[in-house]
């Protein structure tokens, strides 16, 4: 890897914990790949520091910033510029700085529809459960109608965040994989009604939450009793990339669920990030190995 030196520019992830960041492996092996004098770093950002932060990155020439929990909505009102499609969904993982300002947008969405893109599946009779309602699921919700999902059900524990997360889709229109432009249409439901949907044809079940992560790598944000009635048909995908598998995954493959972890939607949307800050193909060869090299450290 090129020396750092006073030339040296900085890219980066905002969160807040972030210590279990996989990001600067997979980016720094990027980086070296193809010899650019970068370096990328993770910043441990509380949500009260997060205006002064983003005002200290400008100010010391930050090139850009992947944005993880829990900014991906406060950040919004403190950016420039965003793009429309992540201004529809109300969450930003990805800023660049501008002359005019941090610009954002949502690499999300890509990331999360890569690895079911490329499975043989009629999404239209598919039935997306959606667990949690922060920023993550907006960009899930977002990628399950982009697939073209026929139901989009949304569980939550909070009602009042629940209905608003509800009520922030409405009028909302984004593309589908056919092209066509409709209305987002989703139902909200609190946790407590999750065992009346869990046993369809079908299914698409989505980890949303950071139930899984460390520290709480042994629990699961639904229990072996409620995933024991989950069809072999159906697809659970966890958000989260480490451990692997998750307590959830491990769950569902004993279920006979087709099982995916968020390494993949990790690489994708990393890429994405990439060629927008450094207006170059990301290496993404590189970058998988990277990660699977660590995970198996």
């Amino acid at each position: 890897m090129i020396p750092i030196a006073g030339t040296t520019k900085l890219l980066g992830v905002i969160g807040h914990p972030i210590a279990h960041t996989f990001s600067p492996a997979m980016h720094n092996a990027a980086i070296e790949q193809l010899g650019l004098d970068y370096r990328y770093v993770a910043f441990d950002v509380a949500p009260a520091d997060l205006a002064t932060a983003l005002a200290g990155f400008a100010a010391i020439g930050v090139v850009g910033c992947s944005v993880t929990i829990p900014h991906k909505q406060a950040i919004m009102p403190l950016l420039a510029q965003i793009t429309p499609l992540a201004q529809a969904i109300g969450a930003v993982n990805t800023i660049w700085n501008t002359p005019t300002g941090w610009h954002g947008t949502n690499t999300d969405i890509a990331g999360f529809i890569a690895p079911l893109a490329a499975m043989q599946r009629d999404w239209g009779k598919t039935t997306a459960i959606v667990l949690g309602n922060g920023g993550a699921a907006r960009a899930v919700v977002a990628g399950c109608h982009q697939l073209g999902c026929q139901e989009i059900h949304v569980f939550g524990r909070d009602a009042a965040k629940l209905a608003d997360f509800g009520a922030s889709w409405q009028d909302i229109q984004l593309q589908r994989s056919d092209s066509e432009t409709s209305s987002v249409q989703i139902q909200t439901h609190l946790w407590s009604e999750l065992a009346t949907f869990i046993d369809r044809d079908n299914l698409l079940l989505i980890n949303c939450t950071p139930m899984g992560m460390h520290p709480q790598v042994g629990n699961s944000p639904i229990d072996e009793a409620l995933m024991s009635k989950i069809g072999t048909k159906a697809i659970v995908y966890d958000l989260i990339y480490t451990p692997r598998p998750t307590k959830f995954l491990q769950l569902a493959t004993a279920n006979g669920a087709t099982a995916i972890d968020g390494l993949e939607m990790l690489i994708q949307q990393g890429a994405i990030a990439f060629e927008l800050w450094l207006h170059q193909a990301a290496p993404i060869g590189v970058m998988r190995r990277a990660l699977l090299e660590l995970l198996e450290s």
